[in-house]
């Protein structure tokens, strides 16, 4: 008996979100079909120009943002921040450095102390 494998394939917004990519901003041939793992190892392995670009300079989705900005996509949320931005918009507020943006680095600062500390205090109950 042979062992029939099907191709695995996913919807282009759970590509996109793999690629770390703003949907919306994907070619139109990209939103429109489905991606089999096969194509999206491929994009990942040698990304095409549009994918390159978008990394480089966005629209970013928000955990992309987020994680540029160095806060939560909560954080985000409660700077006020719910669309995606661009490379040049988040260098803005980088400069800008609104209270908000402060805030929220302090606590995901604090959030990342914490983390640090009860791993340590778990590998030390493992020892």
């Amino acid at each position: 008996m042979k062992s029939h494998q099907s191709t695995q394939t996913m919807k282009p917004a759970t590509a996109a979100k793999k690629l770390g990519v703003y949907l919306e901003a994907t070619p139109a041939e990209f939103r429109e079909g489905v991606v089999s793992r096969a194509e999206l190892n491929a994009l990942q392995a040698d990304p095409p120009e549009w994918l390159r670009e978008l990394r480089r300079t966005g629209p970013h989705p928000r955990p992309v943002v987020a994680a540029k900005l160095g806060v939560s996509i909560s954080g985000l949320a409660r700077g006020g921040v719910t669309e995606p931005l661009t490379t040049e918009q988040i260098e803005a507020l980088k400069e800008e450095r609104p209270k908000w943006l402060e805030r929220e680095r302090a606590t995901q600062a604090e959030v990342r102390k914490e983390a640090a500390r009860l791993k340590e205090q778990q590998s030390e109950r493992a020892e």
